[in-house]
């Protein structure tokens, strides 16, 4: 069996494999029962499998990389050498073993009832990974609270080069009023859309983006999404809101949301809602308007933070 910790806040629970630092369930108080709001991984083969990347980690890029390839400081990298499909995406981390580096069990802390979870990953600094010969250790910090979770995404360029470097999170969201996505409202408050090609890959330069005004689905219907929103209000939380008006809000102070109504999903589509906080856009690794933004220079570290919430139902 996969080697798993649970944190426990009050009545929440929060199951975590070491593989990838990937939670495999959250659980909150809802109504008399816990309800389980991640739509993850249900054994150690779908883990293994990684069909839909089920709320992992995603570094040190985020979601695809064209052709594999990437330019960096003048030097091309290949992250599929002699493979026949090119399609790599949602970084390297979830396929790589954590250990836990610091534990804080609820009841411990001054600010209230939380549990926290810190967990490193040391597969990249030793250059192994094909295709990514740079030094970086990637931390994962999850607190959790009775109805909150916050996760800390941590790049630490241990090497003597600078890196390319970036982080996300792919979860996929199960609201207790509703068994598909098609009856969820869904609101982004956003002022950009990054606009794809048919490979999902973003358009070259200014093209690749659009502007919008807080897109909104009331309700999702028969939408299919697998996009990216930036230009977010930091003000202004994600919100995916069941028939019955529990709230489910994803908060973050910077990079772009990409959601997915999961209609290419191995098992159970439209079963839940991808809504997944980004540190930059998909391809960063070969965009120059991304340069500065996924640099990460020698001894630098950089995070990347974002809180989750599910709210009651409003009396």
């Amino acid at each position: 069996m996969t080697e798993t910790e649970v944190l426990r806040a009050g009545d929440a629970e929060l199951h975590v494999a070491l593989l990838g630092a990937t939670p495999l369930r959250w659980l909150v108080p809802h109504g008399d029962a816990p309800w389980d709001l991640l739509d993850g991984y249900r054994d150690d083969a779908e883990l293994a499998d990684q069909n839909g990347v089920r709320n992992g980690i995603m570094a040190p890029f985020c979601n695809r990389v064209a052709d594999a390839r990437y330019t960096f400081d003048g030097v091309e990298h290949d992250l599929a050498p002699g493979a026949t499909d090119r399609t790599v995406y949602h970084g390297l981390v979830r396929t790589l073993p954590f250990e836990v580096v610091e534990r804080t069990d609820a009841g411990t802390q001054e600010a209230g009832v939380h549990a926290s979870l810190r967990l490193r990953c040391t597969g990249l600094a030793g250059s192994a990974a094909v295709g990514y010969p740079f030094s970086v250790v990637v931390e994962v910090t999850y607190t959790l609270g009775p109805r909150t979770l916050a996760v800390e995404i941590t790049g630490h360029n241990v090497g003597d080069v600078a890196a390319p470097y970036a982080s996300g999170w792919h979860p996929y969201f199960r609201l207790p009023g509703t068994a598909r996505v098609d009856d969820l409202d869904l609101d982004v408050p956003a002022s950009v859309a990054v606009r794809t090609d048919d490979a999902l890959l973003p358009l070259a330069g200014a093209d690749a983006f659009a502007d919008v005004d807080a897109p909104a689905w009331h309700p999702l219907g028969d939408a299919v999404l697998d996009a990216a929103f930036g230009g977010l209000d930091p003000a202004l939380p994600t919100v995916v809101r069941d028939p019955a008006g529990t709230r489910l809000v994803l908060r973050q102070d910077r990079g772009l949301v990409h959601v997915f109504t999961g209609d290419t999903l191995a098992r159970d589509r439209r079963a839940s809602l991808a809504v997944e906080p980004v540190e930059v856009m998909t391809d960063a690794f070969n965009r120059p308007d991304q340069a500065a933004a996924i640099r990460l220079e020698p001894g630098e570290r950089r995070s990347f933070g974002f809180v989750v919430e599910l709210e009651p139902v409003l009396a």
